[in-house]
């Protein structure tokens, strides 16, 4: 069986280019002899694998020089409780509510400090994103968080919230390098690099180096302090050496495609043709307010569970794979990220309308 169109929420499709030049690198890494999966992570070679990854990474975000960049192990998921952990000095956070990863960063600052919900969209089940311009910001809150593209419900944050000049944390996990960013309007950036960066196991976080300090929340584990990541340059212990260096070829070939403002413009074209089907279809329709819609991840419903079953069974017979919504939400979800290629979307809607003729 040839490849398929794989809509999966991460882990997620990875570009073809990079799969190949893994697989050819996989028995001899540039004449090393070995693979990059049996390096020493003190090794010249991984070494320049690992600063190579950085740099690229630095080039495609515009990243200023107060930012480090560390690549840790743990999920976005760890960040919930890192993040408390460094940042808690007053033991106060603000958290907007957008969907479950936002809830549960939430749930896990709670354990530290006291967090506060200051807007949430709970209330029309995350299908939009709350007007963030004048919020009840805590004057000792030390942070305020965001989950900026959400996952499961499709929204994303297209204009990021007024913190009042709180630091802004954002997990960017299913947005990541999908469009440029300011970076210095945030104090920490992470995210998981399974759905558009590279294999799982990996977690990515640029954060401005006055945040960064010996000053964390008694009883922090020595691995989940900043400072002994950054001051170690990520190689404080061995680190998640193959994925990293998958990374890296990732942002190589996002270099190759012109960086991000192009790779921008190549995902409001994909989610243009599937959003555009989905406001003029009389089967399908979306569930997020127009205004709020992600680029990365699109959910839509038929109305009618069987008729959504019968769908997610017959796409994957024709080769669209994993387009079965998250259980909160139920119906589909295409999560259509940088290595999705045009024709996967335009696959996908064209088995859409054949379908919907079917069974209107």
């Amino acid at each position: 069986m040839g490849r398929i169109f794989n809509f999966s929420a991460g882990p997620a499709m990875l570009p073809v280019d990079v799969l190949k030049e893994a697989a050819d690198e996989m028995l001899d890494y540039k004449g090393t002899g070995m693979s990059v999966m049996e390096m020493s992570h003190r090794s010249k070679a991984y070494e320049s694998i690992i600063q190579e990854a950085e740099k690229d990474l630095r080039d495609l975000l515009n990243i200023p020089d107060n930012y480090k960049v560390l690549f840790l192990q743990g999920g976005a998921s760890q960040q919930f409780a890192m993040i408390p952990m460094n940042l808690m000095k007053n033991k106060v956070a603000d958290y907007i509510i957008t969907g479950l990863w936002a809830k549960k960063a939430y749930q896990e600052a709670s354990v530290y400090g006291k967090a506060n919900i200051i807007a949430s969209s709970a209330d029309k089940n995350f299908s939009y994103i709350p007007d963030c311009s004048d919020l009840p910001i805590s004057e000792d809150a030390d942070y305020v968080h965001i989950c900026e593209n959400n996952t499961i419900y499709g929204t994303k944050f297209k204009t990021l919230p007024n913190t009042k000049g709180k630091t802004l944390v954002a997990d960017v996990s299913s947005c990541f390098l999908s469009e440029p960013m300011d970076v210095t309007k945030y104090g920490v950036i992470y995210g998981g690099v399974q759905k558009n960066i590279g294999p799982a196991g990996v977690v990515i976080v640029i954060i401005r180096e006055d945040l960064i300090t010996e000053d964390t929340l008694p009883g922090t584990p020595t691995m989940l302090k900043y400072k002994i990541h950054a001051d170690s340059a990520s190689l404080y212990n061995t680190p998640p050496a193959y994925g990293i260096y998958m990374c890296g070829k990732v942002f190589k070939w996002l270099k190759k495609q012109g960086g991000l403002e192009a790779i921008k413009i190549k995902n409001e074209k994909k989610a243009a043709i599937l959003y555009d089907y989905l406001d003029q279809s009389k089967l399908f329709k979306g569930t997020v307010e127009k205004k709020d819609r992600s680029l990365m991840n699109v959910p839509f419903v038929t109305g009618n569970a069987d008729l959504d079953a019968k769908f997610v069974k017959e796409a994957k017979e024709a080769g669209l794979e994993n387009l079965k919504g998250h259980r909160t939400v139920g119906g589909m979800r295409a999560s259509i990220y940088n290595a999705m290629p045009e024709e996967g979307v335009q696959k996908l809607v064209e088995f859409m309308k054949e379908f919907e003729a079917r069974n209107l």
